[in-house]
């Protein structure tokens, strides 16, 4: 992303009615890890990913033509953010459609996929209609955070080659929703929630997705490719009793946010934004995963993905405590462990939903994939369903949060 220069002298622009002041951060999208890193990786891994972004590039090259030749032009894909009173993290995606094009409709995951980034656009942004400032490069490798002296003011930021912004806003918000507004030429004002959170929340929760509280059946690959690419996102099941569990954590703390981490990709943030709401989970911000090959990075691991926006948050909110919850399926109980033991005293309770044997795709009675979590001196409650982790764990957290 680079910025343009506003005409008038930035102390001109600090007062009331002003735009805020906005720096780009280095995180999910384009920040490598130290195991990430291509020049750590052997000869023929570097070569195999080159080839794989190369295609990639070459793919992204190919679709921008033709549809700029089909007249597409490029439009906002909102997603829905969060932060501090002080500071927000916005992220949108630029994408190119055709004058029907809308950022509110839940396609089926296939059509996701192949969206068409408009990479390089111009976008406008403003909460609760005040205008926003431009951004500088975040250079940083692992977590960024705010720094006033990196501000520069102007009329727009540009998304990177993917069409992604990463931002953060510094502003004075009171705690609640707000409104982000984005815009890009010839298409109309877009809005995405951003939840401001109270400092006095004590707690927060971090929830895995899927199989946590969306059946995916994501160990039996077949039918989490067939859930994730096929199926009608309006028709996704719920995990029996987890939005009841969810919103009786919700009635414990009100101002307590929920925050859903998912190994998707942003492409499908729509469609799971969507089924929060229609399957009636307290509302958050969704924190999802960039599938786009990195030139220099390649795709993050679904481990390294989540240890990424949990570090964010813990550094985000220094002084909250979080509820994590996943299930057995595949890697959660171990990750978690591993968040306890690099963020001591911040984990108040780990919740793992068990996968029976069908979801599990071993398909043997009396046979179970679960994956206890290594001992970690915090709580771990274990169930099948929404209403057997609520029976033991809320208890726990109504005594302890």
């Amino acid at each position: 992303m680079v910025s343009e220069r506003d005409s008038r002298r930035p102390s001109e622009q600090g007062g009331r009615g002003g735009p805020w002041q906005v720096t780009s951060v280095s995180t999910a999208f384009d920040a490598a890890g130290p195991g990430e890193r291509i020049e750590s990786r052997p000869a023929p891994v570097r070569l195999a990913r080159r080839i794989v972004t190369g295609l990639f590039e070459f793919w992204v090259g190919l679709s921008t033509g033709l549809t700029g030749r089909m007249g597409w032009f490029p439009r906002i894909q909102p997603y829905v953010g969060y932060g501090t009173q002080a500071y927000s993290r916005l992220i949108c995606r630029t994408v190119l459609s055709d004058s029907q094009g809308r950022s509110d409709r839940a396609m089926r995951g296939i059509r996701e996929l192949l969206t068409v980034p408009a990479p390089r656009t111009r976008v406008a942004l403003a909460i609760d209609q005040v205008r926003l400032g431009t951004v500088q490069v975040g250079d940083s490798a692992v977590y960024d955070a705010v720094d006033p002296s990196r501000n520069q003011n102007g009329e727009f930021v540009l998304s990177d080659r993917s069409g992604y912004l990463d931002l953060v806003a510094e502003h004075h918000l009171t705690p609640g929703t707000h409104q982000v507004s984005y815009k890009v030429q010839g298409r109309p004002t877009v809005t995405a929630p951003l939840y401001i959170i109270p400092p006095e929340a004590r707690f927060g929760v971090i929830s895995d997705v899927d199989d946590t509280i969306m059946v995916s059946q994501v160990p039996t690959h077949w039918k989490a490719a067939w859930n994730f690419l096929l199926s009608d996102p309006h028709n996704r099941s719920s995990v029996a009793g987890m939005s009841v569990f969810y919103n009786r954590i919700h009635d414990l703390d009100p101002s307590a946010p929920f925050f859903y981490l998912s190994a998707s990709p942003w492409n499908v943030e729509g469609a799971i934004r969507g089924f929060i709401r229609d399957h009636g989970f307290p509302s958050g911000p969704l924190l999802l995963r960039d599938l786009d090959p990195r030139p220099k990075t390649f795709v993050p691991s679904i481990v390294q993905h989540k240890m990424e926006f949990i570090h964010q948050l813990m550094a985000d909110f220094p002084h909250m405590r979080f509820v994590l919850i996943g299930d057995d399926g595949q890697s959660d109980p171990t990750t978690f462990a591993e968040v306890v033991h690099r963020y001591p005293g911040r984990v108040l309770a780990i919740g793992i939903r068990q996968l029976s044997p069908g979801e599990s795709g071993l398909g043997i009675i009396n046979r179970t994939s679960s994956q206890p979590a290594p001992e970690t001196g915090v709580p771990v409650f274990y169930g099948t369903t929404g209403v057997n982790l609520m029976r033991t764990m809320l208890p726990y957290l109504a005594a302890n949060h």
